[in-house]
Order: structure tokens, then C-alpha cells, then sequence
């Protein structure tokens, strides 16, 4: 039976298994990743571990629970300074490619995207959702209001996102881009946002 712990062990635990799940999680992968791993730093045992999460799932889910309103923050706060719907897409793609270059878990997951399957299966559908309207909700909200307007194509706003989400794949293919990668990028941005954008807007 997992040892007891007060609230002061448990606030100090959880976090010494978040941390080091997130370093693990985005060099090593979920399969890869024990529970010996986890709770080493910790210092608990195994058995411990699930008085604190109720699988490596779960705690997975929890690292992108707690970072997604982070992302959400400087998705806002990019979109914020946008001068029309173009602009706003193409910072909107940007924004992507950064989180995708600079945050480890996030670039784990476009490489391997079957290790979200993973923990989806494993937590379930609904609980897997808690992540996603915090990355979404920014972009689904400047979308729309842009197609309102008439200045954005009528297309499924999901449609949309996937396009724009899809540029973030092309950071881990950069080296096989080469030294080009920067100018591929640029114009595969504004190619993109011109292509959602309409021309002549109601």
C-alpha cells in the first residue's frame, strides 16, 4: 500500500515527478520512460507513484494541461498586434513554429504524435479534451471573427487550424530543408496566409 503523505510531501512530490516526466517525456518518449525513472528524484517508490498520478499517462496529460495556458497566453498576445486577417494568420503560423522549435514536449508530440494516441487511450477521450481548448480556442476565436468580416475563406475553421498547424511540422524536417529552411519558411507563411485571406473582403 502506497505510503501516506501530508500536504507539504505531496505539493513537493508532484512536482519532482512533473519535472522530471517533462524531461523524460521529451527525450526519451512514453515507452521509454519508467516508473523507476519518475520517482527516482522523488526518492518514493513505484508503488508510490500512484497516489500521485493514476498512470505515466496521466501525468503526461498533466504537464500539457498545465503549460497549454502558457501558449494560449502568447498565442493572444501575438494575434493582439496583428493589423488584418493576413498579418494575423502569418503570426499565427510563426507562433507555431516557435512553441514547436522551442518547447521539447511540443516538438515530442509532431514527432511522435502516436505517444497523445497513447495517452488518450490510456485517460480517454474527455479527459484528453482538458488540453486542447486552451491551444485552439485562440486561433478558432480570430478565425472566426475574420470570417465574419468576410475577410478569411469560408472553410471549416478546424480545416483552417490544421493548415496553419501543419506548417509547425516542417521544423523537424529543417536539416533535411537545409541551409534554405529560413526562406522555405517564410514563403511557405505567407503563401499560406494569402491563400486563407480573401482578396476583396465584404
Amino acid at each position: 500500500m502506497p505510503a501516506a503523505f501530508d500536504d507539504r510531501d505531496r505539493e513537493r512530490i508532484t512536482e519532482l515527478l512533473l519535472q522530471r516526466g517533462r524531461e523524460l517525456f521529451a527525450a526519451r518518449g512514453l515507452g521509454k520512460t519508467s516508473l523507476a525513472d519518475l520517482v527516482e528524484p522523488a526518492g518514493i517508490a513505484k508503488t508510490s507513484f500512484y497516489a500521485f498520478f493514476d498512470s505515466k499517462e496521466a501525468l503526461y496529460l498533466e504537464l500539457l494541461i498545465r503549460q497549454a495556458p502558457e501558449v494560449t497566453r502568447a498565442f493572444r498576445e501575438a494575434l493582439a498586434s496583428a493589423a488584418d486577417a493576413r498579418e494575423g494568420i502569418e503570426i499565427t503560423i510563426r507562433e507555431g513554429v516557435r512553441t514547436a522549435t522551442d518547447d521539447p514536449l511540443y516538438r515530442r508530440l509532431l514527432t511522435h504524435p502516436e505517444e497523445l494516441a497513447a495517452v488518450t487511450r490510456k485517460v480517454g477521450p474527455e479527459a484528453a479534451e482538458r488540453s486542447r481548448p486552451y491551444v485552439l480556442e485562440p486561433m478558432l476565436e480570430f478565425i472566426r471573427a475574420g470570417q465574419q468580416r468576410g475577410e478569411i475563406v469560408a472553410a471549416d475553421p478546424m480545416v483552417i487550424v490544421g493548415v496553419i498547424q501543419a506548417v509547425s511540422y516542417t521544423v523537424v524536417h529543417a536539416d533535411e530543408l537545409g541551409p534554405d529552411y529560413p526562406q522555405i519558411l517564410e514563403l511557405l507563411t505567407s503563401s499560406i496566409a494569402e491563400g486563407l485571406t480573401q482578396k476583396d473582403p465584404r
